[in-house]
């Protein structure tokens, strides 16, 4: 069991540094973490009026959530194809969906009021809203389309088999154009490091954009390593 590692004494600053998404509930609760963020949990939470314990117990159910299991590939290498689907769907799919939204606003609040004294922040603005388009629109497609015909695909012979072989192969190649995208913006933000003066917004951003391009990594892993190549 993982126990949170914050207490109500903890700075607001360190439990967002720790742990990214917690930024996501303290502006909920108008809280700020970045510039106010030099205080201990607590007082800042007075401040607004915000019950303690249930800010506490809010804070721990994102600390669980964010605590990633061990990986063990052996175990999605043995499963069947339903159970690695659902795990697709309900393990990256659902929380993509939930980061990419939470993500887009401080991508373009860091591009507006940063943008002119680092123009990468622009070309990163504009790679993360592609990003996003491609990434939605290609989950939306594989839970529509391809994994229905994956799962019925062992039947499936002729025309209907060359059919599922064409969509497979489109999936690997916006895979590969989302990893490019990827690559271009760990280029451009120097490996996800912000710059000495950064505020926190700043380097909130890179961190999630970084943890962001973690978890596509093993997303696509799991479809193009082990998920595919059984129908391929």
């Amino acid at each position: 069991m993982n126990t949170m590692p914050f207490t109500e004494t903890s700075l607001v600053r360190d439990i967002v540094n720790e742990l990214p998404k917690s930024s996501d509930l303290f502006k909920s609760y108008r809280i700020d973490f970045c510039c106010g963020g030099n205080r201990p949990v607590a007082e800042a939470a007075a401040e607004r009026n915000v019950n303690m314990e249930t800010l506490m117990a809010e804070l721990a159910e994102v600390y669980k959530n964010s605590v990633n299991e061990p990986i063990d590939l052996e175990v999605w290498t043995n499963t069947d194809s339903q159970t690695l689907i659902n795990h697709v769907i309900d393990k990256y799919h659902r929380p993509l969906e939930e980061e990419l939204s939470m993500l887009s606003p401080y991508v373009t609040k860091v591009a507006r009021v940063h943008g002119d004294s680092h123009p990468e922040l622009i070309r990163m603005h504009d790679l993360f809203y592609e990003l996003k388009k491609e990434l939605l629109e290609h989950t939306a497609k594989e839970e529509a389309t391809v994994f229905p015909m994956l799962l019925k695909l062992a039947e499936a012979e002729g025309a209907e088999r060359e059919e599922m072989m064409k969509e497979i192969q489109e999936l690997e190649k916006e895979h590969d154009h989302a990893g490019a995208i990827l690559k271009e913006l760990r280029d451009i933000t120097s490996d996800f490091v912000p710059p000495i003066d950064a505020c926190g917004t700043y380097r909130l951003v890179y961190k999630r954009l970084e943890m962001l391009e973690g978890e596509t990594f093993m997303h696509v892993h799991l479809e193009n390593n082990i998920l595919f190549p059984r129908y391929l």
